[in-house]
């Protein structure tokens, strides 16, 4: 009866949601058309009866960025994570739904003063000097400039209020959505839409607690600080809430804003590079990344350095994944198709019952092609739909820990290529690839692993057998090997091999 209510609830939503899609011409766009089934094309020209003038305006990608910015944070967000889908939807779909901002009027800022006192439970001129009105509000939050008591100048963030209520009752349609498409639509069932839908909820509640965004923050500043390619403002701990987060003024100007990329000064290629690079470092040397390195989240400092803010959405890759895609892309530069697809198949990215050399082969028609040449001389187009064929011909699914990791590749491209149209993306990828390849794929590397491993054994052999519990019969003298008598055994081996390994890495 719940779940009926449930449906009920949010029936109203998803029809109003539909009604706007179809009158954009956004939800089967006549773009599409010709690849429709006859039946399918009879209900695109029916549905295309109640478009509105809006329908006439731009391309489907652009005209549904519109429909979701309209519709508000969770569809935003939806639309974002579809633009990592490129190889479904196509390079200009992805890239349309890619640059959705949500820029909304702000709050009063009488409103926001109240919010951060209540927030942080002290009065507003214990922490500022000044707090001046919003200078940019979206869909879940809008930013104040500030001074503190000390005389710096800072941001702080602050959550809508409301804002967690309609967020959920969102959240809750999308759910509903997503069951509805996967039931209805088997060919919709690779995109993994209940998969998809959670992915995105998770994303939101995670950005509703601005003390996790904080720590996020702190966290890949300090990682962005191990190399020169890209900063991040300071955290001002004093000023973090769960619906509050304050941090140090970023200065410059984002590469949104068109006259920064006419200054003469500014040196494109390196910032392209820098890009690339910067979302590599963090995600593979350090398992943590920006992932949302749109031209809004991005500015250009008077020395030229490229500085990140908003980190609402942090990625994260395990061990694993890590050297998965140090791999993949290691691979891809040095043409090695078949450890390419060997990794796929290690990762579960393919399943196994698939040929892995009819895999290396298929691989082998997506990089030849575009190996060693700059973006603007490859069609993304014809890329993406051989990335599909491929994959759908090979069963890949989505990959729900890894939305985050395509949706900023996919992201970090696009601006890198808008940067410097030349750009060539594997130029830019090879050294840190290289750096995280010879570090931890190395002889020396997998030596030093033994050691730990053997160190670790050591331990657990120390530490002896786990003692009888009292319902336990005792150990028969004749029957059991003499457990003392082979621990110390391996770990004098144990403790030899460790010690070699050791030595050998000082």
């Amino acid at each position: 009866m719940g779940d009926l209510s449930g449906r009920l609830s949010t029936a109203p939503r998803l029809i109003g949601a539909a009604w706007s899609l179809v009158r954009a011409d956004a939800l089967a766009p006549r773009e599409i058309a010709p690849l429709l089934p006859a039946w399918a094309r009879i209900v695109a020209d029916l549905l295309r009866l109640a478009a509105g003038p809006e329908s006439r305006r731009g391309r489907p990608g652009e005209r549904l960025a519109h429909v979701l910015e309209r519709e508000g944070p969770v569809a935003i967000k939806l639309g974002q994570f579809l633009s990592t889908r490129a190889d479904i939807f196509g390079a200009d779909f992805a890239e349309d739904l890619a640059r959705l901002k949500d820029r909304l009027p702000p709050f009063p800022t009488p409103v926001a003063s109240a919010e951060v006192e209540r927030a942080l439970g002290r009065p507003l001129s214990s922490i500022f000097a000044s707090f001046e009105d919003s200078v940019g509000a979206a869909s879940l939050a809008q930013v104040h400039s500030a001074v503190l008591l000390d005389g710096r100048r800072v941001a702080v963030k602050v959550l809508r209020p409301g804002v967690e209520a309609k967020v959920a009752a969102d959240i809750e349609a999308l759910t509903q959505a997503a069951g509805f498409i996967e039931s209805v639509a088997p060919a919709a069932r690779r995109l993994e839409p209940r998969a998809f839908a959670a992915t995105v909820a998770r994303a939101l509640r995670l950005e509703l607690d601005l003390r996790f965004e904080a720590a996020g923050a702190d966290e890949l500043r300090e990682a962005m600080s191990l190399d020169a390619y890209m900063t991040a403002p300071k955290v001002i701990w004093d000023g973090v809430a769960r619906r509050v987060l304050t941090l140090e003024w970023a200065d410059g100007a984002a590469l949104s804003d068109p006259s920064v990329l006419d200054r003469p000064d500014l040196d494109r290629p390196r910032l392209a590079t820098d890009l690339v690079r910067a979302f590599l470092a963090q995600a593979m040397d350090h398992g943590v990344f920006h992932a949302d390195l749109h031209e809004g989240n991005l500015f250009v400092d008077a020395q030229g350095r490229m500085v990140a803010v908003d980190f609402g959405i942090v990625g994260r890759l395990g061990p694993g994944e890590r050297r998965y895609l140090a791999e993949i892309l290691w691979g891809f530069l040095n043409r090695d198709y078949a450890r390419v697809a060997a990794v796929h198949f290690e990762a579960g990215y393919v399943p196994a019952h698939h040929d892995r050399a009819a895999f290396a082969q298929a691989l082998r028609a997506v990089g030849e092609p575009i190996f060693g040449r700059s973006a603007a001389d490859v069609s993304m187009g014809r890329l993406l739909t051989l990335l599909f064929e491929i994959t759908a011909l090979f069963d890949m699914r989505l990959r729900p820990e890894l939305v985050l990791l395509q949706k900023t590749m996919v992201t970090v491209e696009g601006v890198a290529r808008r940067l410097d149209p030349g750009f060539d993306i594997w130029a830019a990828a090879e050294p840190v690839v290289r750096r995280w390849i010879s570090r931890e794929l190395s002889p020396a590397s997998r030596l030093r692993d033994l050691g730990v491993q053997a160190r670790e054994a050591l331990g657990r052999l120390a530490a002896g057998p786990p003692l009888p519990r009292a319902a336990d019969p005792e150990p028969s003298a004749t029957s059991a090997p003499n457990l003392s008598g082979l621990g110390f055994m391996l770990g004098v081996l144990t403790a030899s091999f460790a010690f070699v390994a050791g030595w050998l890495l000082r």
